[in-house]
């Protein structure tokens, strides 16, 4: 647990951390609790690096389809 939380930082980690802090801080100031449920879900993403924010969405290299004119 510790090495997931110090290690392996990516742009996009941080910024899933630091988008869910925010959102958190200012749903909390206007007082959506709903919000405040949505910013600590992507902040825990960035935090320990898990769904899209550990880069597990990436499903490789979209290819055309190439038709045999033959």
């Amino acid at each position: 647990m510790k090495d997931r939380l110090l290690y392996g930082w990516t742009f996009q980690r941080g910024f899933y951390l630091l988008a869910g802090l925010i959102m958190g801080i200012v749903s909390i100031i206007n007082g959506e609790w709903i919000g405040v449920v949505i910013g600590i879900y992507f902040a825990s993403m960035g935090l320990f690096s898990f769904g899209c924010a550990g880069g597990h969405c990436h499903t490789g290299k979209y290819s055309e389809p190439t038709e045999d004119n033959s």
